[in-house]
């Protein structure tokens, strides 16, 4: 699908890059689920796996906890603020504790109520092997994919329902992040952009938006002293060249 500009997100640190790719899972899995045709629905298990792999660090359910009472926390410091819509401000914390609730109230790491289920953990065992999931390997998993639609959507969402309450604290937590930044236009010089970040602010994720009619591909890279992006534009041998042109697109730093 053609769009106006390409967003790239650019995550500071380990934790926010663990949420992008969770989100880009659930988003896939969601998209996968609602579909028809047994091929989608095996991506779709696929999608399941790959949340499962991800979310197998121990910590990261604390991580999630640890940010949405942070988020709450410093919600309530705007209580009385006449400058802020108190309906408002109850709702987004109500969200937040929702999320927090139905979180903590799960034991273990995501999708560990799934391991016990050994039709799914026979096609997980083979999945990761090429033409691993062949009839003759899995019969009870091809007569599966021979079921109708409905009842394949059916059995995938009960299976994604124990990954909601992650899905839904992801969601939540990246969409408050992102309502933090401040979008800037920007110039390249000679390709290249380089800003230094003001000290005393922890950011955690930029956001680019570029024009893809310009033909660049931006290369980015930063720390918490500097960002620096750098314009490449992909050749007829698939190889990436760095741009000399110069070159306008929208900054976002999300602290």
């Amino acid at each position: 699908m053609m769009t106006s500009v390409i967003l790239y997100e650019y995550p500071f640190n380990e934790r926010i890059r663990t949420y992008l790719r969770l989100e880009q899972l659930f988003r896939r899995l969601g998209e996968l689920a609602s579909r028809e045709h047994p091929l989608d629905h095996h991506f779709a298990l696929v999608s399941i796996f790959e949340i499962m792999d991800v979310s197998a660090r121990a910590d990261l359910r604390s991580d999630v906890l640890k940010d949405l009472e942070k988020q709450k926390q410093l919600l309530d410091g705007y209580r009385g603020n006449p400058s802020i819509s108190e309906k408002v401000l109850d709702g987004v914390i109500a969200q937040i504790t929702h999320c927090f609730d139905t979180l903590n109230q799960q034991t273990g790491r995501a999708g560990q109520a799934l391991t016990e289920n050994d039709f799914l953990m026979g096609i997980r065992s083979r999945i990761g092997i090429p033409g691993g999931t062949c009839g003759f390997d899995l019969p009870a998993y091809y007569a599966w994919q021979h079921r109708s639609g409905a009842q394949r959507r059916h059995d995938i969402g009960e299976w994604a329902s124990t990954l909601a309450p992650l899905a839904e604290s992801i969601y939540l937590l990246l969409k408050m992040l992102r309502d933090t930044g401040m979008p800037q236009k920007v110039m390249t010089q000679n390709g290249q952009f380089q800003q230094t970040l003001p000290q005393g602010r922890s950011f955690q994720l930029l956001r680019l938006r570029l024009d893809p009619a310009t033909g660049f591909v931006p290369e980015i890279s930063g720390n918490r002293l500097m960002v620096s992006v750098r314009l490449m534009r992909p050749e007829e041998d698939g190889r990436l060249h760095a741009a000399t042109e110069d070159a306008g697109f929208e900054l976002t730093l999300c602290a």
